[in-house]
């Protein structure tokens, strides 16, 4: 693990750009997809915090260097820091990430975010919850946390639980990849921009705000289009997506897709019923479990729940899936992890239930406790 770590300081992970009533925020690790740091994280939510009670600024935008948005937090780092400190070193980063994550859904000023490239787990996490949401022909969604142990997290409970039919269930429990199309097709994203009128969009937002900052989706709407969706899209079967992942285990779930697919034959379908039987166990329970309540409960209560159910991944007193994931996908890089229980039988709704119970008997264990905003969530439809 050693020959992993790097003295070297990375700077100018995050630039700040544009004129006084437009800034602009641009993730800037594009050598590692625009993964999130502390650092990172940091300095956006303080950035951020200072442009919301900045009268000057009209309008804020947040886009990614390269060709990624964010592929999600930087698990390299973050396994690093556990393996020679303390879980809760760990723990610290992911509770601002999320605490970014609430500011973001909960933000006081126009908020539009650029997605032109892949958009993975904690870059998700960023997004899915702003005002407005664009999306690209390059755009790439997925949430593939269970494939390496760990679980579609940073809210994923709430807004994927929205999703028409049982799709959040889909995208979760199998890590799937969607397009920018898709993405604006089921609710994700509010806008398909080609990524050769980004810059006109950004210039004529810059002045339509300095006019009249209520101009903003208008202006957007100017470059918007309505892609077609391609014909082996998962999409087009959400009939078969609703009967089949609405069942209520994964092993049911699992089995209406074997089902299902003797018939049909579908590829997505395959490649479904491929990573389910790949991913962690466990992981894939706790999300079911965390997505079925989601839709129940408030952002702010399912961002609880994710820092509950992380911190316990991170101290490993319940199972080693996240690390043992982890090593097989970024470190020894085999892809064949050893998972712990390794079926989906072994897994009981009472040992899944223990990662949604604090820890009361560890000193290093706290809650989340988020700001009072003073304002509802306005959120787009999804």
């Amino acid at each position: 693990m050693a020959s992993l770590l790097s003295f070297d300081r990375d700077l100018n992970q995050v630039l700040f750009e544009g004129k006084h009533w437009l800034r602009k925020v641009v993730l800037n690790r594009p050598e590692q997809m625009n993964s999130l740091t502390h650092e990172m994280v940091s300095e956006m939510k303080r950035a951020l915090e200072d442009y919301e009670v900045d009268d000057t600024i009209k309008l804020v935008m947040l886009t990614g260097q390269g060709k990624a948005f964010c592929a999600g937090g930087d698990v390299v780092r973050s396994i690093q820091l556990v393996s020679i400190g303390h879980w809760s070193l760990t723990a610290m980063f992911y509770r601002k990430q999320l605490l970014l994550d609430y500011l973001i859904a909960t933000y006081k000023k126009p908020l539009v975010i650029v997605m032109n490239g892949a958009v993975m787990g904690g870059g998700a996490g960023l997004s899915m919850n702003a005002s407005f949401r664009v999306v690209t022909e390059n755009t790439v969604f997925a949430m593939p946390e269970a494939s390496i142990g760990l679980y579609p997290d940073v809210g994923a409970s709430y807004f994927l639980s929205r999703l028409p039919a049982h799709f959040g269930e889909y995208l979760g429990l199998t890590g799937s990849r969607i397009s920018g199309a898709e993405m604006l097709e089921c609710g994700l994203a509010t806008h398909f921009v080609f990524s050769k009128d980004l810059k006109s969009m950004e210039d004529e937002l810059g002045e339509a705000v300095y006019k009249d900052v209520s101009t903003i989706a208008s202006t957007l709407e100017k470059f918007a289009h309505k892609p077609n969706l391609k014909e082996d899209s998962a999409l087009t079967r959400l009939d078969i997506i609703n009967k089949c992942l609405s069942k209520k285990t994964v092993e049911d779930i699992l089995s209406s897709l074997e089902t299902e697919v003797e018939s049909c034959k579908d590829k997505w379908m395959v490649k479904a019923i491929n990573s389910i039987k790949y991913a962690s166990p466990t992981s894939l329970k706790i999300f079911l479990r965390s997505i079925r309540e989601g839709r129940s409960l408030t952002m702010e209560e399912c961002l609880r729940h994710d820092y509950t159910i992380v911190r316990h991944m991170l101290r490993r007193t319940l199972h080693n899936d996240f690390f043992e994931g982890s090593r097989a996908m970024f470190f020894d890089k085999d892809k064949r992890p050893k998972w712990k229980p390794p079926r989906l039988e072994e897994v009981s709704e009472e040992f899944v239930k223990n990662f949604f119970i604090g820890a009361d008997n560890d000193e290093d264990w706290n809650n989340l406790e988020l700001p009072d905003r003073n304002r509802k969530m306005k959120i787009s439809k999804l």
